[in-house]
């Protein structure tokens, strides 16, 4: 990552990835719970960060706008990380989910589901069973390590940006 301001769009290709293997692992029959559904929010967020980044930059190019996109999306994956992280603990068993992913079953949705689950608990999948994992890592878990990989990239193209700066007007 020799150039700071590249940054963004190497995050937003990343969540975007990110998403579409979601979406193939939901084809292939892997319904996802309320934490996967909230994890992949929290994808859908960097990119929108990450492409009001790069309009901004291409505005106006300036290191505090690359530093405040690349700030803002070291925030967004540091909410990823801590949502993937608690989903993936859930399914590990290191702590209790919330009520609503205590739920089995998935398929097909009809309006009286809908209308259902209006008035009553959820019929998503259970948040606590990693229906598919490899290595011992579950897609949360994987999520959890590529988030914290991404905070830890958005950190260091903040520091990046300033110290390239700094040395310019030395």
């Amino acid at each position: 990552m020799s150039r700071p301001e590249f940054w963004p769009v190497i995050a937003f290709s990343v969540s975007a990835l990110l998403l579409i293997g979601a979406h193939v692992f939901e084809a292939m029959g892997y319904d996802p719970c309320l934490l996967c559904l909230r994890q992949r929010e929290i994808h859908w967020a960097a990119l929108a960060v990450a492409a009001a980044g790069l309009i901004a930059i291409w505005r106006w190019p300036d290191r505090r706008v690359i530093s405040l996109t690349n700030v803002a999306l070291a925030a967004v994956f540091l909410t990823s990380f801590m949502v993937a992280g608690y989903h993936a603990g859930v399914e590990y068993g290191f702590w209790p989910g919330p009520a609503a992913c205590s739920a089995v079953g998935g398929g097909a949705v009809s309006g009286a589901d809908i209308l259902a689950a209006l008035e009553g608990p959820s019929d998503a999948p259970s948040c606590s069973e990693a229906p598919w994992s490899l290595m011992g890592i579950s897609m949360a878990g994987f999520n959890a390590l590529i988030s914290l990989a991404l905070l830890g990239l958005s950190v260091l193209a903040v520091f990046r940006i300033e110290t390239v700066t700094r040395n310019a007007h030395a």
